[in-house]
């Protein structure tokens, strides 16, 4: 005797996908839509939320702000070449203690 219940393929196909119906859609009717969309106001305030968000954020981490952009341009410079040189292994002891 078989058992029951094992990949049998009598039975259809399950129906997945586009179903032909033979005729054409309808596209005069309007699509429902999920959510109510935001207001021009109601998007502003977000926005405004957003950025006061943000800025809280920046404080808290202590990030400089974009006035400070030449210093953080002299670091990338002065940082990159230092990570080259410990990656090479012309590592500078002053940066690394271990260094030898």
């Amino acid at each position: 005797m078989g058992i029951a219940g094992c990949s049998s393929t009598n039975g259809p196909a399950p129906v997945t996908g586009a179903k032909d119906t033979g005729t054409f859609p309808n596209l005069n009717i309007k699509p429902q839509v999920a959510a109510p969309q935001f207001t021009d106001a109601e998007k502003n305030a977000k926005l405004a939320q957003l950025k006061a968000d943000q800025g809280a954020q920046a404080a808290k981490n202590g990030n400089p702000d974009v006035a400070d952009q030449a210093a953080l341009t002299d670091l990338a410079k002065k940082h990159g070449d230092e990570t080259l040189k410990q990656i090479e292994g012309k590592c500078d002891p002053a940066l690394d203690p271990t260094c030898k």
